[in-house]
Protein backbone atom coordinates (compact mmCIF):
# COMPACT_ATOMS: atom_id res chain seq x y z
CA UNK A 1 0.00 0.00 0.00
CA UNK A 2 1.96 3.16 -1.19
CA UNK A 3 1.57 6.21 1.22
CA UNK A 4 -0.25 9.26 0.73
CA UNK A 5 2.53 11.34 -0.60
CA UNK A 6 2.46 15.06 -1.18
CA UNK A 7 5.27 17.17 -3.42
CA UNK A 8 6.76 20.75 -3.06
CA UNK A 9 4.14 22.10 -5.10
CA UNK A 10 1.21 20.64 -3.21
CA UNK A 11 2.02 23.19 -0.22
CA UNK A 12 2.72 26.87 -1.94
CA UNK A 13 5.55 28.56 0.14
CA UNK A 14 9.09 30.38 -0.55
CA UNK A 15 11.59 27.44 -0.74
CA UNK A 16 15.09 29.17 0.03
CA UNK A 17 17.83 28.03 -1.94
CA UNK A 18 19.82 24.95 -1.18
CA UNK A 19 21.98 22.84 -3.29
CA UNK A 20 19.75 20.45 -5.67
CA UNK A 21 21.33 17.30 -4.46
CA UNK A 22 20.26 13.73 -3.85
CA UNK A 23 18.03 13.23 -1.00
CA UNK A 24 18.29 10.17 1.17
CA UNK A 25 16.24 10.22 3.59
CA UNK A 26 17.63 7.47 7.18
CA UNK A 27 16.77 5.42 9.93
CA UNK A 28 18.92 5.80 12.85
CA UNK A 29 18.65 3.70 15.96
CA UNK A 30 15.99 6.03 17.69
CA UNK A 31 13.23 3.58 16.12
CA UNK A 32 13.53 1.72 18.96
CA UNK A 33 11.90 4.58 21.12
CA UNK A 34 9.49 4.50 18.69
CA UNK A 35 7.98 1.19 18.98
CA UNK A 36 5.70 -0.38 18.59
CA UNK A 37 4.40 2.02 15.83
CA UNK A 38 7.46 1.19 14.62
CA UNK A 39 7.44 -2.50 13.51
CA UNK A 40 5.28 -2.15 10.59
CA UNK A 41 6.82 0.79 9.11
CA UNK A 42 9.90 2.84 8.91
CA UNK A 43 10.41 6.18 11.43
CA UNK A 44 9.79 8.94 8.17
CA UNK A 45 6.08 7.34 7.69
CA UNK A 46 4.94 8.30 11.00
CA UNK A 47 2.22 10.93 10.98
CA UNK A 48 1.88 14.61 12.31
CA UNK A 49 -0.78 16.56 11.09
CA UNK A 50 -2.10 16.23 7.35
CA UNK A 51 0.89 13.90 6.44
CA UNK A 52 3.96 11.84 7.22
CA UNK A 53 7.22 13.08 8.50
CA UNK A 54 9.17 12.08 4.94
CA UNK A 55 6.26 13.55 3.02
CA UNK A 56 7.17 17.23 4.91
CA UNK A 57 11.24 16.58 3.59
CA UNK A 58 10.01 15.79 -0.05
CA UNK A 59 7.92 18.91 -0.38
CA UNK A 60 10.77 21.33 1.45
CA UNK A 61 13.89 20.11 0.53
CA UNK A 62 14.44 20.45 -3.09
CA UNK A 63 15.74 17.45 -4.58
CA UNK A 64 16.34 15.61 -8.14
CA UNK A 65 16.32 11.79 -6.73
CA UNK A 66 15.07 10.28 -3.23
CA UNK A 67 17.10 6.89 -1.66
CA UNK A 68 15.65 5.24 1.69
CA UNK A 69 17.60 3.91 4.05
CA UNK A 70 16.20 1.45 6.57
CA UNK A 71 16.14 -1.66 8.37
CA UNK A 72 16.86 -4.95 6.18
CA UNK A 73 13.77 -5.74 7.65
CA UNK A 74 11.79 -2.99 6.31
CA UNK A 75 13.63 -2.82 2.97
CA UNK A 76 10.54 -4.99 0.63
CA UNK A 77 7.85 -3.15 2.33
CA UNK A 78 9.62 0.10 2.01
CA UNK A 79 10.36 -0.10 -1.54
CA UNK A 80 7.03 -1.22 -2.45
CA UNK A 81 5.39 1.83 -0.66
CA UNK A 82 7.31 4.19 -2.12
CA UNK A 83 8.87 2.90 -5.67
CA UNK A 84 12.15 4.44 -5.16
CA UNK A 85 15.46 2.76 -4.19
CA UNK A 86 16.24 1.38 -0.63
CA UNK A 87 19.36 0.81 0.79
CA UNK A 88 21.00 1.26 -2.23
CA UNK A 89 23.97 4.08 -2.10
CA UNK A 90 23.46 6.56 -4.16
CA UNK A 91 25.17 6.87 -7.66
CA UNK A 92 25.97 10.24 -7.66
CA UNK A 93 29.03 12.24 -5.97
CA UNK A 94 26.99 14.05 -3.52
CA UNK A 95 23.72 13.69 -1.35
CA UNK A 96 21.70 15.61 1.60
CA UNK A 97 21.05 12.48 3.97
CA UNK A 98 18.26 13.47 6.86
CA UNK A 99 17.67 11.88 9.55
CA UNK A 100 13.94 10.34 9.80
CA UNK A 101 12.71 11.25 12.46
CA UNK A 102 13.40 14.98 11.92
CA UNK A 103 10.02 16.98 11.90
CA UNK A 104 10.77 19.80 9.07
CA UNK A 105 8.90 22.77 8.08
CA UNK A 106 11.60 24.83 6.05
CA UNK A 107 14.23 23.96 4.02
CA UNK A 108 17.69 23.40 5.32
CA UNK A 109 20.22 25.65 4.83
CA UNK A 110 22.64 25.57 1.82
CA UNK A 111 26.01 24.16 3.48
CA UNK A 112 29.11 22.39 2.87
CA UNK A 113 30.33 19.08 1.94
CA UNK A 114 31.44 16.90 3.86
CA UNK A 115 29.50 18.01 7.13
CA UNK A 116 27.18 16.84 9.83
CA UNK A 117 24.74 18.33 11.85
CA UNK A 118 24.23 16.69 15.68
CA UNK A 119 21.59 17.12 17.84
CA UNK A 120 23.11 16.12 20.88
CA UNK A 121 24.44 12.59 20.13
CA UNK A 122 22.22 11.99 17.26
CA UNK A 123 22.95 12.93 13.15
CA UNK A 124 20.36 15.91 12.21
CA UNK A 125 21.60 16.10 8.47
CA UNK A 126 24.53 14.93 6.89
CA UNK A 127 26.15 16.89 3.41
CA UNK A 128 28.19 14.15 2.35
CA UNK A 129 30.69 13.63 -0.65
CA UNK A 130 31.53 10.75 -2.71
CA UNK A 131 33.79 9.95 0.31
CA UNK A 132 31.57 9.99 2.91
CA UNK A 133 28.83 8.14 1.02
CA UNK A 134 30.99 5.13 0.66
CA UNK A 135 31.24 4.90 4.58
CA UNK A 136 27.48 5.76 5.29
CA UNK A 137 25.95 2.22 4.91
CA UNK A 138 22.22 1.88 6.39
CA UNK A 139 23.82 0.00 8.85
CA UNK A 140 26.41 2.06 9.52
CA UNK A 141 23.54 4.78 10.61
CA UNK A 142 21.24 2.47 12.73
CA UNK A 143 24.40 1.96 15.01
CA UNK A 144 25.25 4.98 16.69
CA UNK A 145 28.60 3.72 17.64
CA UNK A 146 29.55 3.12 13.83
CA UNK A 147 27.91 6.52 13.23
CA UNK A 148 29.72 8.51 15.45
CA UNK A 149 33.34 6.68 13.80
CA UNK A 150 32.13 7.55 10.39
CA UNK A 151 31.58 11.07 11.24
CA UNK A 152 34.08 12.10 13.91
CA UNK A 153 36.63 14.02 11.92
CA UNK A 154 33.75 15.87 9.49
CA UNK A 155 33.41 19.48 10.04
CA UNK A 156 30.17 20.51 11.57
CA UNK A 157 27.45 22.61 9.95
CA UNK A 158 24.09 24.14 11.57
CA UNK A 159 21.41 23.14 8.34
CA UNK A 160 18.79 22.73 10.53
CA UNK A 161 17.97 25.88 13.16
CA UNK A 162 16.37 24.44 16.39
CA UNK A 163 16.12 20.97 14.72
CA UNK A 164 12.80 18.89 15.83
CA UNK A 165 13.38 14.52 16.52
CA UNK A 166 10.48 12.86 17.23
CA UNK A 167 11.75 10.83 19.99
CA UNK A 168 8.77 9.01 21.36
CA UNK A 169 4.85 8.62 20.07
CA UNK A 170 4.27 11.35 22.18
CA UNK A 171 6.18 13.84 20.30
CA UNK A 172 4.34 12.87 17.30
CA UNK A 173 1.16 13.25 19.19
CA UNK A 174 1.99 16.81 21.02
CA UNK A 175 3.23 18.17 17.83
CA UNK A 176 0.31 17.49 16.01
CA UNK A 177 -1.86 20.45 16.96
CA UNK A 178 0.72 22.97 15.53
CA UNK A 179 1.19 20.77 12.74
CA UNK A 180 -2.67 20.95 11.64
CA UNK A 181 -2.33 24.80 11.48
CA UNK A 182 0.74 24.56 9.46
CA UNK A 183 -0.72 22.41 6.79
CA UNK A 184 -3.30 24.68 6.57
CA UNK A 185 -1.24 27.60 6.09
CA UNK A 186 0.29 26.14 3.34
CA UNK A 187 -2.26 24.31 1.66
CA UNK A 188 -4.09 27.12 0.78
CA UNK A 189 -7.90 26.28 0.57
CA UNK A 190 -9.69 28.02 3.06
CA UNK A 191 -13.09 28.53 2.27
CA UNK A 192 -13.42 26.08 -0.35
CA UNK A 193 -16.86 23.53 -0.37
CA UNK A 194 -16.12 21.63 -2.95
CA UNK A 195 -18.19 18.18 -1.15
CA UNK A 196 -22.38 18.67 -0.60
CA UNK A 197 -22.81 20.17 2.68
CA UNK A 198 -26.93 19.68 3.43
CA UNK A 199 -29.24 21.94 4.50
CA UNK A 200 -29.14 21.88 8.23
CA UNK A 201 -25.63 21.45 8.58
CA UNK A 202 -23.79 24.86 10.69
CA UNK A 203 -21.01 25.91 9.36
CA UNK A 204 -18.58 28.45 11.69
CA UNK A 205 -15.61 30.27 10.20
CA UNK A 206 -15.94 29.22 6.67
CA UNK A 207 -13.00 30.93 5.86
CA UNK A 208 -11.08 28.18 8.19
CA UNK A 209 -13.14 25.05 6.70
CA UNK A 210 -12.27 23.08 3.22
CA UNK A 211 -14.44 19.81 2.57
CA UNK A 212 -13.00 17.88 -0.75
CA UNK A 213 -14.71 16.62 -3.66
CA UNK A 214 -17.10 13.71 -2.83
CA UNK A 215 -17.33 14.47 0.86
CA UNK A 216 -20.69 14.98 2.41
CA UNK A 217 -21.56 16.66 5.53
CA UNK A 218 -25.59 15.57 6.81
CA UNK A 219 -27.82 17.60 8.31
CA UNK A 220 -27.01 18.32 11.74
CA UNK A 221 -23.40 18.54 11.75
CA UNK A 222 -21.34 21.35 13.23
CA UNK A 223 -18.17 22.18 11.49
CA UNK A 224 -16.52 24.35 14.20
CA UNK A 225 -13.23 26.43 12.73
CA UNK A 226 -13.53 29.29 15.39
CA UNK A 227 -10.57 28.16 17.17
CA UNK A 228 -8.32 26.05 14.23
CA UNK A 229 -9.18 25.35 10.74
CA UNK A 230 -11.08 22.12 9.52
CA UNK A 231 -9.11 20.46 6.50
CA UNK A 232 -12.12 17.74 5.36
CA UNK A 233 -10.01 15.55 2.42
CA UNK A 234 -11.72 13.83 -0.34
CA UNK A 235 -14.83 11.10 -0.45
CA UNK A 236 -15.45 11.70 3.66
CA UNK A 237 -18.82 11.25 5.13
CA UNK A 238 -19.78 13.20 7.94
CA UNK A 239 -23.00 11.36 9.71
CA UNK A 240 -25.50 13.59 11.14
CA UNK A 241 -24.98 15.35 14.21
CA UNK A 242 -21.37 15.24 14.56
CA UNK A 243 -19.39 18.02 16.35
CA UNK A 244 -16.25 18.50 14.77
CA UNK A 245 -13.78 21.17 16.24
CA UNK A 246 -10.73 22.46 14.38
CA UNK A 247 -8.01 22.10 13.96
CA UNK A 248 -8.44 19.13 12.44
CA UNK A 249 -7.76 16.81 9.33
CA UNK A 250 -9.94 14.24 8.04
CA UNK A 251 -8.52 11.59 5.47
CA UNK A 252 -9.68 10.59 2.55
CA UNK A 253 -12.68 8.15 2.16
CA UNK A 254 -12.95 8.11 6.56
CA UNK A 255 -16.52 7.81 7.84
CA UNK A 256 -17.37 9.86 10.98
CA UNK A 257 -20.29 8.26 13.01
CA UNK A 258 -23.79 9.56 13.65
CA UNK A 259 -23.12 11.71 16.99
CA UNK A 260 -19.55 11.70 17.21
CA UNK A 261 -17.46 14.08 19.05
CA UNK A 262 -14.45 15.68 17.31
CA UNK A 263 -12.57 17.66 19.73
CA UNK A 264 -9.29 20.01 18.64
CA UNK A 265 -6.16 18.58 17.55
CA UNK A 266 -7.35 15.52 15.66
CA UNK A 267 -5.39 14.11 12.69
CA UNK A 268 -7.78 10.63 11.22
CA UNK A 269 -6.06 9.22 8.14
CA UNK A 270 -7.17 7.40 4.93
CA UNK A 271 -10.23 5.29 5.18
CA UNK A 272 -11.01 5.08 9.22
CA UNK A 273 -14.33 4.68 10.55
CA UNK A 274 -14.83 7.25 13.80
CA UNK A 275 -17.72 7.44 16.81
CA UNK A 276 -17.72 8.54 20.23
CA UNK A 277 -15.27 11.28 21.40
CA UNK A 278 -11.95 11.91 20.24
CA UNK A 279 -9.41 14.64 21.25
CA UNK A 280 -6.16 15.49 20.17
CA UNK A 281 -5.07 12.14 18.86
CA UNK A 282 -3.60 10.51 15.80
CA UNK A 283 -5.07 7.82 13.94
CA UNK A 284 -2.75 6.58 11.36
CA UNK A 285 -5.03 5.08 8.81
CA UNK A 286 -7.55 1.90 7.70
CA UNK A 287 -8.04 1.35 11.50
CA UNK A 288 -11.63 1.86 13.36
CA UNK A 289 -12.79 3.58 16.56
CA UNK A 290 -16.55 3.42 15.40
CA UNK A 291 -18.59 3.62 19.08
CA UNK A 292 -18.98 5.24 22.31
CA UNK A 293 -15.83 5.78 24.24
CA UNK A 294 -13.43 8.70 25.08
CA UNK A 295 -9.70 8.20 22.64
CA UNK A 296 -7.55 11.37 24.03
CA UNK A 297 -3.96 12.21 23.26
CA UNK A 298 -3.50 8.87 21.67
CA UNK A 299 -1.64 7.50 18.73
CA UNK A 300 -3.55 4.44 16.35
CA UNK A 301 -1.53 2.63 13.77
CA UNK A 302 -3.01 0.80 11.21
CA UNK A 303 -5.70 -1.92 11.28
CA UNK A 304 -6.35 -1.54 14.67
CA UNK A 305 -10.30 -2.09 16.07
CA UNK A 306 -11.27 -0.34 19.11
CA UNK A 307 -14.61 -1.56 20.48
CA UNK A 308 -17.25 -0.52 21.52
CA UNK A 309 -17.40 2.08 24.71
CA UNK A 310 -12.92 1.52 24.71
CA UNK A 311 -11.36 4.10 27.06
CA UNK A 312 -8.46 5.51 27.17
CA UNK A 313 -7.13 8.29 30.38
CA UNK A 314 -5.03 10.68 29.34
CA UNK A 315 -4.71 13.17 32.27
CA UNK A 316 -3.31 11.80 35.83
CA UNK A 317 -5.67 12.48 38.79
CA UNK A 318 -2.23 14.47 40.30
CA UNK A 319 -1.89 16.12 37.33
CA UNK A 320 1.43 15.36 37.31
CA UNK A 321 3.68 14.04 34.40
CA UNK A 322 3.10 11.05 32.69
CA UNK A 323 5.04 7.90 32.90
CA UNK A 324 4.91 5.84 29.52
CA UNK A 325 6.63 2.51 29.47
CA UNK A 326 8.25 2.40 26.61
CA UNK A 327 9.63 -1.89 25.75
CA UNK A 328 8.55 -2.41 29.13
CA UNK A 329 10.94 -0.02 30.57
CA UNK A 330 9.24 3.37 32.03
CA UNK A 331 9.84 6.38 30.92
CA UNK A 332 9.32 10.06 32.15
CA UNK A 333 7.22 11.72 29.24
CA UNK A 334 7.30 15.16 30.79
CA UNK A 335 3.83 15.95 29.56
CA UNK A 336 0.42 16.47 31.15
CA UNK A 337 -1.52 14.29 28.71
CA UNK A 338 -0.67 11.35 27.55
CA UNK A 339 -3.18 8.61 25.92
CA UNK A 340 -2.41 5.16 24.25
CA UNK A 341 0.00 4.04 22.10
CA UNK A 342 -0.96 1.42 20.39
CA UNK A 343 0.25 -0.98 17.47
CA UNK A 344 -0.79 -2.25 13.88
CA UNK A 345 -3.04 -5.17 13.62
CA UNK A 346 -4.28 -5.12 17.45
CA UNK A 347 -7.80 -5.10 18.88
CA UNK A 348 -9.93 -4.66 22.07
CA UNK A 349 -13.30 -6.09 22.98
CA UNK A 350 -15.73 -4.32 24.62
CA UNK A 351 -15.30 -2.06 27.23
CA UNK A 352 -11.67 -2.04 27.04
CA UNK A 353 -10.36 0.52 29.14
CA UNK A 354 -6.62 1.41 29.57
CA UNK A 355 -4.44 3.61 31.84
CA UNK A 356 -3.02 7.08 31.40
CA UNK A 357 0.05 6.12 29.09
CA UNK A 358 -0.56 2.91 28.30
CA UNK A 359 0.84 1.32 25.57
CA UNK A 360 -0.18 -1.75 23.71
CA UNK A 361 1.88 -3.89 20.90
CA UNK A 362 1.61 -5.00 17.93
CA UNK A 363 -0.73 -8.02 16.94
CA UNK A 364 -2.36 -7.41 20.23
CA UNK A 365 -5.99 -8.82 21.04
CA UNK A 366 -7.24 -7.81 24.87
CA UNK A 367 -10.65 -8.31 26.57
CA UNK A 368 -9.87 -7.97 30.01
CA UNK A 369 -13.25 -6.70 31.71
CA UNK A 370 -11.05 -4.38 33.53
CA UNK A 371 -8.51 -1.65 33.34
CA UNK A 372 -5.24 -3.61 31.00
CA UNK A 373 -1.77 -3.83 32.13
CA UNK A 374 -0.20 -0.60 31.19
CA UNK A 375 2.28 -2.16 28.85
CA UNK A 376 1.27 -5.01 26.53
CA UNK A 377 3.62 -6.86 24.65
CA UNK A 378 3.32 -7.40 20.74
CA UNK A 379 1.00 -10.61 19.99
CA UNK A 380 -0.26 -10.84 23.46
CA UNK A 381 -3.79 -12.77 23.53
CA UNK A 382 -5.53 -11.27 27.05
CA UNK A 383 -8.26 -11.91 29.12
CA UNK A 384 -9.54 -11.02 32.52
CA UNK A 385 -8.46 -15.06 33.01
CA UNK A 386 -4.86 -14.18 31.71
CA UNK A 387 -2.28 -13.75 29.20
CA UNK A 388 -0.70 -15.91 26.61
CA UNK A 389 0.94 -15.71 23.52
CA UNK A 390 -1.03 -14.74 20.27
CA UNK A 391 -0.14 -17.22 17.64
CA UNK A 392 1.65 -15.17 14.52
CA UNK A 393 0.62 -17.37 11.91
CA UNK A 394 -3.22 -17.34 13.84
CA UNK A 395 -2.73 -12.97 13.91
CA UNK A 396 -1.55 -13.08 10.27
CA UNK A 397 -4.69 -14.89 9.15
CA UNK A 398 -6.70 -12.44 10.80
CA UNK A 399 -4.55 -9.34 9.37
CA UNK A 400 -5.03 -10.29 5.82
CA UNK A 401 -9.16 -11.37 6.44
CA UNK A 402 -9.28 -7.89 7.60
CA UNK A 403 -7.30 -5.97 4.42
CA UNK A 404 -9.32 -8.09 2.57
CA UNK A 405 -12.41 -6.37 4.00
CA UNK A 406 -10.86 -3.02 2.73
CA UNK A 407 -10.14 -4.56 -0.36
CA UNK A 408 -6.46 -4.49 0.62
CA UNK A 409 -4.10 -7.34 -0.34
CA UNK A 410 -1.29 -7.85 1.68
CA UNK A 411 1.67 -8.40 -0.08
CA UNK A 412 4.47 -11.22 -0.19
CA UNK A 413 6.83 -8.44 1.62
CA UNK A 414 4.57 -7.97 4.09
CA UNK A 415 3.86 -11.27 5.11
CA UNK A 416 7.58 -11.92 5.24
CA UNK A 417 7.62 -8.80 8.01
CA UNK A 418 4.55 -9.41 9.94
CA UNK A 419 6.28 -12.97 10.44
CA UNK A 420 9.36 -11.48 11.30
CA UNK A 421 8.13 -9.32 13.85
CA UNK A 422 7.85 -11.91 17.16
CA UNK A 423 11.48 -12.16 16.96
CA UNK A 424 12.23 -8.32 16.63
CA UNK A 425 9.68 -7.78 19.53
CA UNK A 426 11.16 -10.30 21.55
CA UNK A 427 14.62 -8.33 21.18
CA UNK A 428 12.81 -5.14 22.33
CA UNK A 429 9.94 -5.95 24.57
CA UNK A 430 9.49 -7.03 28.28
CA UNK A 431 8.20 -10.65 28.53
CA UNK A 432 4.89 -10.97 29.59
CA UNK A 433 4.22 -11.56 32.96
CA UNK A 434 4.86 -15.08 33.97
CA UNK A 435 2.19 -15.16 36.71
CA UNK A 436 -0.56 -14.77 34.36
CA UNK A 437 -2.70 -18.17 33.22
CA UNK A 438 -1.92 -18.75 29.28
CA UNK A 439 -3.99 -21.75 29.90
CA UNK A 440 -6.91 -20.13 30.11
CA UNK A 441 -6.85 -17.48 27.77
CA UNK A 442 -5.93 -19.28 25.21
CA UNK A 443 -7.45 -18.35 21.43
Amino acid sequence: MAPTGITADAFPFFVRQIFMATLVIFEDAGYRNLLPLTYWRTTAELRTGYRSLCDYQRAVIPHNRLVLYCRNLLAGVTAERFGVPVNTRPAEDRALLVNGRLLLTEPPLAGPAPAVQWAGEVAVAIHADAALLDRLSPEVLLDPTATHDVLAEVPRYEFVPSPRLMQYPWDLVHSNPGMLNWCWEQAGRGGQMEGRIYEGAHVLNPAGIYVGRGSVIKPGVVLDAEHGPIYIDENVTISPNCSVEGPCYIGDGSLVQPGAVLRDGMSIGRRCKVGGELESSIIHGFSNKQHDGFLGHAYVAEWVNLAADTVNSDLKNTYGHVRVPINGVEVDSGQMFVGLTIGDHSKTGIGQMFPTGAVVGFGCNIATCEFSPKFVPSFTWLTCRGSCPYAVERCLEVAIRVMQRRQVQMTHSEIELFLSVPACASENERPVDEASSPEACCP
